[in-house]
């Protein structure tokens, strides 16, 4: 079976955020979709190891961001490579508080939909939770950003509790002379690209990095990562 032809469905990018008492947590996801329009309701499917999953579980409410083609990577790393269990995931995050008490994400957001839980679905390793819409707001006119751009143009991949995570196609993608993978959250490095958006300018080599750089998706420094051949 050719896995590949997943690959070919289209998907965005999302902040989901929930709370579970006063603890507020949110997590990157790419799998949304509207299920229907009258009521309107919304489906997201959420790891079951991660916080978000027993926060939505808890209050039963939950919201969806949606970042534009603009967001940074370091916003993206922030909620997909980081545990709300370890830091304060809204920390330092422009943010506001919904009508059901859910936290929206504000930065290079261009809107959000806020909803209540209404039912689930158990499929294993993720839940689908389905929820009916309260609230819903368009910030910004502009696109949203594709899981297809931010890997190919971004650079940017997929945490090991994504629906769409394969650690084959990571490493395979990763195997190409000159360039560095962080062995943390498998981003790549690529010196004909640079890092603009930490002010790296395209041809910088990776000995040529800065000290201080890290990486723009986890924060991991350059000891974590590794020159990977191909094969």
């Amino acid at each position: 079976m050719n896995t590949k032809a997943l690959h070919k469905i289209s998907y965005s990018l999302y902040v989901i955020s929930s709370k579970k008492g006063a603890r507020l947590n949110g997590q990157i996801a790419n799998t949304v979709l509207q299920t229907t329009s009258e009521p309107p309701t919304i489906a997201v499917s959420i790891n079951k190891k991660n916080l978000t999953h027993e926060s939505i579980r808890e209050s039963e409410v939950f919201s969806v961001s949606i970042p534009s083609k603009e967001t940074p990577l370091k916003l993206r790393g922030h909620f997909g490579f980081r545990c709300g269990r370890d830091i304060d995931k809204f920390k330092d995050i422009n943010y506001r508080v919904g009508t059901s008490g859910v936290p929206i994400v504000l930065e290079n957001v261009i809107g959000y939909l806020e909803a209540e839980l209404i039912d689930s679905l158990d499929v294993g390793t993720h839940t689908v939770f389905i929820g009916k819409v309260i609230s819903a707001e368009i910030i910004e006119d502009k696109e949203p950003i594709t899981y297809a751009y931010y890997r190919n143009i971004k650079g940017g991949k997929a945490p090991k509790t994504a629906p769409t995570y394969n650690e084959r196609d990571n490493k395979k993608e990763a195997r190409k002379m000159g360039k560095y993978v962080c062995i943390v959250c498998g981003y790549v490095y690529d010196p004909e690209k640079g890092d603009p958006d930490s002010g790296v300018q395209p041809g910088t080599t990776f000995d040529q990095l800065p000290e201080a750089w890290v990486c723009p998706v986890c924060g991991a420094d350059k000891g974590q990562f590794e020159l990977v051949k191909e094969d």
